[in-house]
């Protein structure tokens, strides 16, 4: 069973002041305009955003450490124009760790990591509401640790229909004796993530992802698609999106908050959840901190060492 946290975030953000110095130790973290509102229809200002990371940093922070980040940045808010950055901005603190990627096109970028609460608090304040971390950590970023599978609906498709997705890609899975876990996306659909050992590349991952995927569909034609290209996928339908495996390509991590209505989270969940039913908005910054401490970390399972599948042989 997953450890439940006993204890709230020990970082409170302050709430009397619209710029404030956070200090760890001989690190400092400035944290500025903490009264913009970032949902203002919900009253939700960018301290509180800051104040939910800090919340959920203990079981947050093992699964994007040491993961490039690829920066989405929200400047006005969850509802307004937003701006993605690869590279980390300068000036920043000297205590920021870089992971520095070589490109096909000759490109060399280095990206900001998140390796604990001070460098969590500033990719945050710079604002990023989502978090969209490499699969692969910065080591060697050719060789993920995890495949997964992004359920999205197409127009028309219901969530129920996202629901029933995963439980048929989990059945698929389970066949293939993978262990696998769900997380709601926080936008419209789920996330299913797949531990496997290091060692295939991200190549190959994609590769066995795509024949899954096509798989799935093919035996469920009335539900599933795998059609990449967006003007051919028949409405109604939910795209098993392989292609999110691709090398460079990201998703929101785990406990990201989403810029979308109701500020969701993307949220692990059991399958049992999923077979009784849900809903993406059952999940959100006001109270999935609550459901940490009382369930732990669902996905904990994600950064064992033992439990992970040898995708060689499924090659």
């Amino acid at each position: 069973m997953p450890q439940k946290l006993k204890a709230r975030s020990a970082v409170t953000i302050p709430r009397d002041v619209n710029d404030a110095t956070l200090r760890f130790g001989r690190r400092e973290v400035a944290l500025t305009n903490l009264n913009k509102l970032f949902w203002p229809d919900l009253r939700i200002t960018k301290r509180d955003l800051l104040q939910y990371y800090a919340d959920v940093a203990d079981v947050l922070l093992p699964h994007v450490k040491d993961r490039a980040m690829v920066m989405k940045r929200y400047p006005n808010g969850a509802y307004k124009e937003f701006f993605f950055m690869k590279r980390a901005p300068t000036p920043r603190p000297e205590w920021i760790e870089l992971c520095t990627i070589h490109h096909s096109s000759g490109n060399v970028i280095d990206f900001p990591m998140i390796q604990d609460v001070p460098s969590l608090l500033w990719v945050i304040n710079l604002g990023c509401i989502d978090l969209n971390q490499w699969y692969a950590r910065c080591d060697d970023v050719d060789r993920p640790d995890y495949l997964h599978f992004d359920l999205d609906p197409v127009p028309g498709a219901t969530f129920e229909q996202v629901l029933e997705s995963a439980l048929v890609v989990h059945e698929a899975l389970e066949k293939l004796r993978m262990p696998s876990f769900a997380k709601t996306t926080g936008s419209r659909g789920i996330h299913i993530y797949v531990p496997i050992v290091r060692g295939p590349t991200q190549k190959d991952v994609w590769t066995f992802a795509k024949a899954l995927g096509l798989s799935v569909a093919a035996q469920n034609p009335k539900l599933l698609t795998a059609i990449y290209k967006t003007a051919n996928r028949p409405k109604g339908h939910v795209l098993v999106d392989y292609n999110q495996n691709a090398w460079g390509r990201t998703l929101a991590s785990i406990y990201s908050a989403r810029p979308k209505p109701r500020a969701p989270v993307s949220t692990p969940v059991t399958w049992r959840e999923i077979e009784r039913g849900l809903r993406i908005e059952d999940f959100r910054i006001d109270n999935v901190p609550a459901r940490v401490r009382k369930l732990g970390d669902l996905w904990k399972p994600l950064l064992a060492r033992t439990g992970r599948v040898r995708l060689e042989k499924y090659l």
